[in-house]
């Protein structure tokens, strides 16, 4: 059966014609019409909509994979890659080249949130394939103290996943955003105490430095740049005198303060 999944060679494609796509813009755009050439124009106020829509298929990957009841979730992925690929072109298009400016930052996120992706799925997808694949080191806990809380930290994870859970394995179960919302007091209680458990027994440490911090780095750089537009969002709908700076304000809002 032919491959569904988005192989390494054609994601670089993707990923590369994403860069050309955007350096074409920023080399054309001086000779383009006015209207693509001024902030807030109309046509480019329309092209960030799109773009922001289509950055909010490519976070609906994290939702669907954390929901736990996505039939498809290869589709997601899929979905996430060229949503977001083709989201950041039209990002870099509604920026009108004016690169100095703060919400320029959200497209230097977009960048790193990319890199970061493509290493994972090129490089880091390769050691963490080697760890699943690997007998498990076994782990050191110091001290007749610190496997007490080991042993304290379990039996409470176990009597938590009694009422959050009850035909779920301790050792192989994983908060869902399903569960958090079905009992979001005691979803994010197992939650806390399954990263306790983690730095106890130092999971990260034995996984090395990139495998271990690559996704928390992505999702703290995904929600910097959510936070990003959110404030982008709000200051050009109601502060569209303070983003214009005394020139005519071409795009729709609500207040001019």
């Amino acid at each position: 059966m032919p491959r569904r999944d988005l192989t390494n060679a054609r994601l670089m494609q993707l990923i590369a014609g994403a860069l050309l796509a955007i350096a074409a813009w920023f080399a054309v755009s001086p000779w383009l019409p006015q209207t693509w050439r001024v902030p807030g124009s109309p046509a480019l106020y329309l092209t960030g909509v799109a773009g922001a829509a289509l950055l909010v298929v490519g976070a609906a990957f994290a939702l669907a994979k954390r929901g736990g009841r996505s039939r498809d979730p290869l589709a997601w992925f899929n979905a996430h890659v060229l949503c977001a690929s083709l989201g950041a072109v039209l990002i870099a298009i509604h920026s009108g080249g004016f690169l100095r400016r703060p919400p320029a930052l959200l497209l230097a996120a977009i960048v790193a949130l990319a890199a970061l992706g493509v290493w994972a799925r090129i490089r880091g997808a390769r050691s963490m394939a080697a760890t699943f694949g690997a007998k498990a080191p076994r782990f050191d806990i110091p001290d007749s103290a610190a496997r007490a809380r080991l042993r304290s930290i379990v039996a409470e994870k176990r009597a938590l996943l009694e009422r959050l859970d009850p035909g779920a394995q301790e050792g192989t179960f994983s908060v869902t955003l399903a569960h958090v919302l079905r009992a979001p007091r005691l979803g994010l209680a197992y939650q806390r105490l399954a990263r306790a458990e983690a730095r106890l027994i130092g999971a990260r440490r034995a996984v090395g430095l990139a495998q271990a911090w690559w996704r928390p780095l992505h999702m703290a750089l995904a929600w910097i740049f959510v936070l990003g537009v959110v404030i982008h969002i709000a200051a050009v709908t109601f502060f569209a005198g303070y983003v214009a700076g005394g020139a005519p304000i071409t795009w729709w809002h609500l207040a001019e303060w």
